[in-house]
């Protein structure tokens, strides 16, 4: 069964000819499907049968809980504890990792919720879910009369009551949902209307009143419609649909369908690498290998927390200096515990044409390759799952609250510097922020100074920085130093810098450099990196 691209772009996600493969059969209806990546097990639910079953490869299928409440939609919070939407309860209940059993959202002004059907968490622990009516059906859940005369999308915080996020009769059957990979998009789709819709998501957690992001998911010729959806690392969002999976860039292309041979309810990636991707389909369990992984979940971003701290100690406690990572062959480096830093890659500092063309910077990174090694890297930590961080100097035209205490700084005044908004501040071409990154603003040569740079890295539980950008001497070696100080092992892949000339370059690599940071290449740092 080929899948079918209807777009370049989607031969990027999965390779066309790659086989779908029965894990598992003779289920009644599969829904749920979540990647425990501690235990290495997928977790589903079996609305009819009243079940919840975990499928592993060495242990097959078997079941976990009998009854279930008529579990749906399953998922993880940040501490891998199950958080669970029950038809029959019309609950979103939290099963503790000792199997405590927590209501967390119940009812709403009064009245008992439709029936909690899919659930999602965003990383301030804040945990999102749609309340269609299908629980309250035969079959799927328990039949009973409903008690609120709409279908709405709620946001709860723990010991807090649900919140409705949209518009009392915006939806018929509001069902899937999921965050793009920066958190700044909430996905919503609609069994019946057969769309999904798209919602900003503000600084306190509520959304915009939303647009259409794609319509039109309906056949009359094969089964499907919209129901479990999911975004991947590169921001495309799949969505169950006629024929299987159907798959849309980030501005709402259709661009493949991923063909699965029964209806298709849901779909969650998992395995050691999250490149396989799980798909509950009526009666059976199905996997297929994909060239992209998921989203990072809050839950995956514990579970390697998890994994670095049974292996070391953790960061508050003195982790291993950078000298403890070497080896006979260069370096070792635990993915789980690194970022990567991008600082300083805009026009103005790079580039021809740019303010501070004249100090011979744009010469020098082209003798470096630091472009084209920089991309190399980041898509490279992408694809193994670490984070991306660009720091940005940025001003606001004036500087207003820029001080004037040194050269550097009256140099950005001077040239009009890297003012928001202009070319001059913006990345240069191929080092754009990619969906799933990270943007840190300074007015500083440091990326440390003034900036949220450590609350990100505190919160992926990331203590080993790979220092990129420009300029060598000032902002890398400035943001070394103090990285050094904080207790953050450094490493510097020098051809991956560039500054004013090779002298300024060479004196920071080959005498401040070595005294807090880690120096080496951008090949050895991908080696080290392993994937």
């Amino acid at each position: 069964m080929a899948h079918e691209a209807r777009s370049p772009a989607f031969r990027e996600l999965i390779d066309l000819s790659e086989p779908v493969e029965q894990l598992a059969t003779g289920f009644d209806f599969t829904e749920g499907p979540v990647w425990h990546p501690i235990e290495g097990c997928l977790l589903f639910s079996d609305m009819p049968a009243d079940v919840r079953r975990r499928w592993s490869p060495e242990g097959g299928v078997v079941e976990v809980a009998r009854p279930s409440n008529k579990s749906n939609g399953l998922t993880f919070d940040a501490e891998l504890n199950l958080l669970v939407c029950e038809h029959a309860t019309s609950s979103l209940v939290r099963i503790r990792r000792d199997g405590r059993r927590e209501v967390l959202a119940s009812h709403f002004e009064g009245k008992e919720l439709n029936s909690p059907n899919d659930v999602c968490v965003r990383s301030d622990g804040s945990i999102y879910f749609t309340d269609p009516f299908y629980g309250r059906m035969p079959v799927y859940g328990v039949e009973r009369p409903r008690e609120l005369g709409f279908q709405g999308v709620y946001r709860v915080v723990p010991g807090e009551p649900p919140r409705l996020l949209v518009e009392r009769y915006l939806f018929d059957q509001p069902n899937g949902l999921c965050f793009s990979p920066d958190e700044r998009r909430l996905y919503v789709n609609d069994t019946v209307q057969a769309l999904i819709r798209v919602f900003e998501v503000r600084s306190d957690g509520t959304l915009s009143p939303g647009r259409i992001f794609a319509s039109g998911i309906r056949s009359e010729l094969e089964p499907g419609v919209p129901d479990g959806m999911k975004c991947d690392e590169r921001g495309n969002l799949w969505c169950t649909g006629p024929g299987g999976v159907w798959v849309f860039d980030p501005e709402g292309r259709h661009i493949g369908v991923l063909r699965v041979p029964e209806l298709t309810a849901n779909l969650a990636w998992g395995g050691p690498d999250w490149h396989t991707l799980f798909l509950t389909a009526s009666r059976s369990l199905y996997a297929v290998r994909t060239k992209v992984g998921p989203r990072l979940e809050p839950f995956m971003r514990a579970a390697a927390r998890t994994k670095a701290s049974a292996r070391t100690p953790s960061a508050t406690s003195g982790r291993a200096p950078a000298r403890a990572i070497r080896t006979e062959n260069g370096f070792r480096l635990d993915p789980a515990r690194c970022a990567l830093l991008i600082q300083d890659m805009q026009n103005d500092v790079v580039m021809e044409g740019g303010a501070f063309a004249a100090s011979g910077a744009p010469q020098h990174c082209r003798e470096q390759n630091a472009i084209a090694n920089i991309v190399r890297l980041a898509d490279h930590c992408r694809k193994i799952g670490v984070p991306v961080i660009h720091v940005w100097f940025v001003v606001e035209p004036g500087a207003p609250g820029l001080t004037l205490n040194c050269p550097l700084f009256e140099g950005v005044v001077e040239a009009r510097g890297l003012v928001r908004g202009t070319w001059g501040a913006a990345p240069v071409p191929g080092l754009e922020p990619r969906p799933g990154d990270f943007v840190v603003e300074k007015m500083r040569m440091s990326a440390w100074e003034g900036t949220k740079l450590e609350t990100i890295l505190k919160a992926l539980g990331r203590d080993i920085l790979i220092d990129t950008g420009a300029w060598t001497n000032m902002s890398i070696e400035h943001t070394a130093r103090t990285g050094a100080d904080k207790g953050y092992v450094v490493i510097v892949p020098e051809d991956a810098c560039a500054t004013m000339n090779a002298d300024w370059h060479r004196a920071s690599i080959d005498y401040a450099m070595k005294n807090v940071a880690a120096v080496t290449t951008t090949e050895a740092v991908i080696r080290a990196l392993g994937g």
